[in-house]
């Protein structure tokens, strides 16, 4: 049996697929050979885990022609799939299934798929509207529909040797001699500006965090797009146990997988890397502003989410339709300092009871 997973085009959305691939492949085991169509970048994210037989890679936006929607979908047709699992939502990754020749074509039958499709889900409603779901739960109900016994949500990634090596070296770097918690942070996101809480606002919190816990070490994680966000919280933050990934001459996924996995917490606003910490069990302080929480939910022991119940919120825009992004900037650096430091206690805690 051939299984053919089509995973999603954003980095939180990925990681929150995992749980239903682990299902998929302990359901199946040797029975089934899994292959899974991603983004190129997205497999050293995925790398160390056990689920996929191979890979495929598909970027309708490439520069490379053998990524794009034509030749994936000959590659695809070139070795049929018994079953096409469709995480994503969108017309084009149901076109690709479609076109790639899957003999069952597993979707939610949303934005004008569902005659694409040999099984059309029907996305959960509440009255006329569509119930928001998260992808982690939406990838598992797919599973489930082709006799995966469901499994908790919960994420899970792995680090290589290489992975761990690399990150040692960049910590050994920027914190010379120090061994204190270390606390990230990340307010980076593809989405767009009014995920953010902005560099004043982490700024703060490190000073505020290095004033009460001075061992303390802060990290400002960024990707190669926010470069220049990361190194202006440093320059505001005017502290050596603030610094950041910024000056880093490669930013890999196995070095954020591998910072995430050390971390005593992270602070993040709702971005992928939030959802990397997941999959490592990190104490992790999520702040929400327009995007609905119900949509990024997965099996979280460790995750605390602050929001504010503001009439205008969640809106799901990519910038503040009203222009005062109060939802982002009305959170106070004071509450989710405390919030922190309640979490390194619990974690501190929870670590002295396992040794």
């Amino acid at each position: 049996m051939h299984i053919v997973v089509i995973l999603p085009r954003w980095v939180g959305d990925l990681v929150m697929s995992t749980p239903m691939l682990r299902a998929v492949r302990e359901h199946f085991g040797s029975r089934a050979r899994i292959t899974g169509v991603l983004k190129p970048m997205f497999a050293e994210l995925l790398e160390g885990t056990p689920w996929l037989d191979g890979m495929i890679f598909y970027d309708r936006r490439s520069r490379d022609p053998s990524k794009r929607f034509a030749a994936v979908a000959r590659r695809l047709r070139a070795d049929r799939a018994d079953v096409a699992l469709i995480v994503p939502n969108s017309l084009s990754t149901a076109s690709l299934a479609f076109a790639g020749g899957a003999r069952r074509r597993v979707g939610f039958s949303r934005h004008w798929r569902r005659l694409l499709l040999t099984d059309p889900l029907a996305p959960p409603r509440q009255g006329l509207r569509i119930e928001p779901v998260s992808t982690a739960a939406h990838a598992m109900d797919l599973a489930a529909h082709i006799g995966v016994p469901r499994q908790p949500l919960r994420l899970e990634l792995a680090t290589t040797a290489a992975d761990e090596s690399l990150a040692t070296a960049v910590l050994d770097r920027l914190f010379p001699g120090a061994d204190g918690p270390l606390v990230v942070f990340n307010d980076n996101g593809a989405f767009g500006p009014a995920k953010s809480w902005g560099a004043a606002k982490f700024a703060a919190l490190g000073r505020w965090l290095t004033d009460r816990l001075p061992d303390a070490r802060v990290l400002v994680h960024c990707g190669p797009g926010d470069r220049d966000e990361a190194r202006e919280v440093v320059r505001l933050a005017g502290h050596p146990a603030v610094q950041s990934l910024a000056d880093e001459q490669s930013l890999p996924f196995g070095l954020s997988k591998a910072i995430m996995r050390r971390a005593s917490a992270l602070v993040s606003s709702d971005s992928g890397p939030r959802h990397i910490a997941a999959a490592f069990r990190t104490p992790t302080i999520v702040l929400h502003g327009p995007m609905d929480p119900r949509l990024s939910r997965s099996d979280e022991p460790n995750m605390v989410e602050m929001s504010l119940d503001l009439p205008c919120s969640p809106c799901g825009k990519r910038e503040c339709p009203l222009g005062h992004h109060d939802c982002m900037r009305l959170l106070h650096v004071d509450d989710v300092g405390e919030t922190l430091l309640a979490q390194l206690d619990k974690a501190a805690r929870t670590a002295s009871r396992v040794a």
